[in-house]
């Protein structure tokens, strides 16, 4: 973070010091795990039924912070007291941005993809200048506002997702951190148990772009008419990303290797170049255009681009992860999160690669769908029945519909079982895989990347969540 008092802390939350040397400076980081304070931090203290942050107050001191933002008093340690930690959380991260005004802020959101592409687009924006994009997933309401503090005054660029579970979060998201570049990828059914109809998620991620300034640019999906629709949303200059023929930034001549990697010509207005991915999934040439949209209008050269197009590669833990074990098995674990268009791309990743052996797919529980649950889930069944996936193991009764869609398929040569939980698919699994078998697992974070680790352990490798 950008080093100031604790007055100015306390100024910027509307809080009040109790304790605590007004010129006493937050040179560190801005942290609501205690664990991670260093010297010169600020802790965040949350209240909280079963963790209080209070209570780890005075360590947090002992370790080297400053003083500590909470709730309510703790003896012996310098505070800023505030009615709400989160708001005040939102109100620093604002006075962090008010303060750097070199920093162009772009913001990603999308039904599906948000992580991966604000991946994509720090690797291509730190080749322009310091960047801040880090890996996970920090999109929501505390998430956001800490990324935002991890900018400093040599920080360029500030790349952030923005999630939305209703109208209005993401305008709130816009009103911590303004973006001057605004990027919409999709508009799907996920989170709709929460918005009630895809219309209802279109608005809420519009809200992206409305936020911006006359002189911004919104980077939209020229592929999907929800999006691309957005465009009269905005004052903001449109530029349009995709396969279409009206896409500013496109591809065409789109294939994919064994591994199931794109390649395809990127056509600008500058020209043409050829771009050869190293991310599994052709939902990756999607993703690729919108970081390559934003990067070309900040100004890299079409052939830099190109070249590093085919250099970018994952950050984030469990998001189309490709490993081959030593016994010949492939496996693509994508287990983080899951709804029915990031189920639908994931599996056809899997029937691409392919090969000798069979393709097998390790599905879970896709959660938020509300009212579509069902339909959701039967959906993805017969999607991977119609894509001709030899194995399909359902993980969990909430999952069944995704069995019952794949059994409703009468020509699939396939099978489908459904499994009471994860150890009873890693047992299957351990007694079928044979050399020249591709394996996905996804699902909803409901411990499905257990499974995932389970086939990771026998290739010698190691994930954290």
């Amino acid at each position: 973070m950008i080093p100031l008092s604790l007055a100015e802390v306390a100024s910027a939350v509307d809080g009040r010091l109790v304790a605590a040397d007004p010129d006493a400076r937050v040179t560190g980081s801005v942290e609501f795990d205690s664990r991670k304070i260093g010297p010169g931090g600020l802790f965040v203290a949350f209240p909280g039924e079963k963790v209080d942050g209070h209570d780890y107050a005075a360590g947090a001191v002992a370790a080297g912070a400053v003083g500590v933002l909470g709730t309510r008093e703790v003896p012996g340690v310098p505070m800023v007291l505030v009615d709400d930690a989160l708001s005040a959380m939102a109100c620093l991260a604002r006075a962090v941005v008010d303060r750097l005004p070199g920093l162009t802020v772009i913001g990603v959101t999308g039904s599906s993809g948000k992580t991966t592409t604000k991946d994509l687009l720090g690797q291509l924006t730190v080749r322009l200048g310091p960047t801040v994009a880090p890996a996970g997933t920090f999109n929501n309401e505390l998430g956001h506002p800490y990324t935002v503090m991890q900018a400093n005054p040599e920080t360029r660029y500030l790349v952030l997702e923005k999630s939305a579970r209703g109208v209005g979060h993401i305008r709130y998201l816009c009103e911590i951190a303004p973006p001057r570049i605004s990027v919409v990828l999709n508009v799907g059914v996920a989170h709709i148990g929460e918005f009630g109809s895809v219309e209802t998620i279109a608005l809420a991620k519009g809200e992206l772009v409305e936020a911006l300034p006359a002189d911004g640019l919104a980077v939209l999906n020229a592929d999907d008419p929800l999006v691309a629709a957005m465009a009269s949303r905005t004052r903001a200059r449109v530029v349009r990303y995709g396969e279409s023929g009206d896409a500013d930034v496109r591809a065409v001549d789109v294939t994919l290797d064994e591994r199931g990697r794109a390649s395809y010509t990127l056509v600008t207005p500058e020209g043409r170049a050829p771009v050869r991915l190293g991310l599994t999934g052709r939902h990756q040439v999607s993703n690729s255009l919108a970081a390559a949209a934003v990067a070309r209008e900040l100004g890299m050269p079409l052939a830099d681009l190109a070249a590093a197009l085919g250099e970018l590669g994952l950050v984030s833990t469990r998001r189309m992860d490709v490993f081959e074990r030593p016994d010949g098995v492939t496996v693509i674990d994508d287990s983080y999160n899951a709804n029915p268009a990031s189920m639908g791309v994931a599996l056809r990743a899997l029937a691409s690669m392919r090969g000798q052996g069979r393709t097998v797919a390790v599905l879970g529980y896709m959660a938020e769908l509300g009212d579509f649950e069902t339909e959701g889930h039967q959906q993805v069944g017969r999607l991977a029945a119609e894509l001709g996936i030899d194995r399909l193991l359902v993980v969990g009764e909430p999952a069944a519909p995704i069995h019952e869609g794949a059994t409703a398929v009468g020509n699939w040569g396939g099978e489908s079982v459904l499994l009471t939980d994860q150890a009873a698919a890693v047992e299957v699994l351990r007694g079928e895989l044979r050399p020249g078998d591709v394996v996905l697992v996804k699902g909803s974070r409901y411990r499905t990347w257990e499974v995932a680790d389970a086939l990771r352990a026998a290739a010698g490798n190691e994930v954290t969540s």
